[in-house]
């Protein structure tokens, strides 16, 4: 998400903050409610009719407004920078990918945000060797001037941020901004807020879940002009993050390995499908520093109209919905291709989902695809 780069006032800021901690807003959904609302305050106000319209039986929670002041406050209290995706110091890379957190917490050097990064992950059982190459791979990049971006967990990760930690490396949180896991890295967490920067855009004090691992995934992935895999079984969540990464338009790194070591499966499989062959900082850095000599494609223009976009009559809102329910289904759809099945304006089709997603009825999908949720 981007925009013509501006600082929000405190209390556009704040609004930001309750409009993507109310219910069913995701960032998604958030860039839509800009779009149509043009401003965070409008959006808010139009939520309960929204979803209401959308077939939500019960009222929408909207995140109150004294409970978004004691998250910022927290935030603050603990040195935090709050940043807007709209703002001058957002990572440039996350505000180009669509579903970028709407409000980023950096704790440490948030001037590293706005430097060039690669990403290194891998496996949490990492073998020696994957961890002694991590680190002088790390080393090598941050020396060339790329910050090294990875998750804080254990094995690969943890060797990332070690062998980056004087040139400078990005620690994106899985919880909340002060909630360090594994335990076993909160020294490792304290060097690189004395000396990198932690992101998350989780409230503070929120202890990690499983869902929200592929969430950080996301961030590691779009702050960086690339992903370099060390070691990685074929279910690890690192393979994950070289797919967001090759959906987001960024490179794909992979450290090859040998055959019978199940850590080597995930990068060989990533190679295997066109991933870079890398065995040392020569290859990253050989294609990264050709994109940095091209601009950056740009991410999704946000818009804050002075007017609202008018909003259709409900025989044309009761019409649309009607062909829209019938067309969508559980299985992903592109929203233009709904667009010219029912042959309704851009506009109509964009409000009707937007009130289906608020009343939990749909979810957006990578790729611009909408689905029903199951058994709704």
């Amino acid at each position: 998400m981007s925009e013509a780069t501006r600082t929000l006032s405190p209390q556009e800021r704040l609004d930001w903050l309750r409009l993507i901690r109310s219910e069913n807003v995701g960032p998604r959904t958030f860039i839509r409610l800009l779009e149509r609302f043009g401003s965070a305050s409008a959006a808010l106000a139009a939520l309960p009719e929204l979803a209401k319209r959308g077939g939500r039986a019960r009222p929408i929670i909207i995140c109150p407004k004294d409970v978004a002041e004691r998250e910022m406050e927290a935030a603050l209290a603990l040195g935090c920078t709050v940043l807007a995706a709209c703002e001058p110091g957002y990572p440039r890379y996350l505000a180009a990918i669509d579903d970028g957190p709407p409000i980023l917490y950096a704790r440490g050097n948030a001037s590293l945000l706005t430097r060039p990064m690669v990403a290194m992950v891998g496996a949490r059982n990492a073998s020696v060797n994957g961890r002694s190459l991590t680190r002088r791979m790390a080393a090598e990049l941050a020396g060339d001037g790329l910050v090294v971006a990875s998750g804080l967990a254990r094995g690969i990760d943890t060797a990332a941020h070690e062998g980056a930690l004087s040139g400078g490396t990005v620690a994106v949180m899985a919880g909340g901004i002060d909630v360090v896991y594994p335990p076993e890295n909160a020294r490792l967490y304290d060097d690189i807020v004395a000396m990198g920067c932690a992101v998350s855009e989780m409230p503070p004090g929120t202890q990690p879940q499983a869902s929200h691992f592929p969430r950080r995934n996301r961030i590691v992935s779009g702050l960086s002009l690339g992903v370099v895999v060390v070691e990685a079984s074929l279910k690890s969540g690192s393979l994950i993050t070289a797919r967001m990464a090759a959906d987001q338009g960024r490179e794909v790194f992979a450290v090859p390995g040998h055959p019978m070591d199940p850590r080597a499966q995930g990068p060989n499989d990533l190679i295997r499908h066109g991933a870079t062959l890398t065995e040392g900082t020569a290859d990253v850095l050989a294609v990264l520093n050709d994109m940095l000599r091209r601009p950056l494609a740009e991410g999704r223009k946000v818009s804050f109209a002075a007017i609202p976009s008018a909003i259709p009559d409900e025989s044309e809102l009761a019409h649309a919905r009607n062909l829209l329910l019938e067309s969508l289904g559980p299985s992903p759809v592109t929203v233009d291709l709904l667009i010219r099945e029912c042959q309704l304006s851009a506009s109509v089709v964009s409000l009707v989902l937007l009130e289906l997603e608020l009343a939990g009825r749909l979810e957006r999908l990578p790729g611009n695809q909408v689905a029903l949720l199951a058994g709704i």
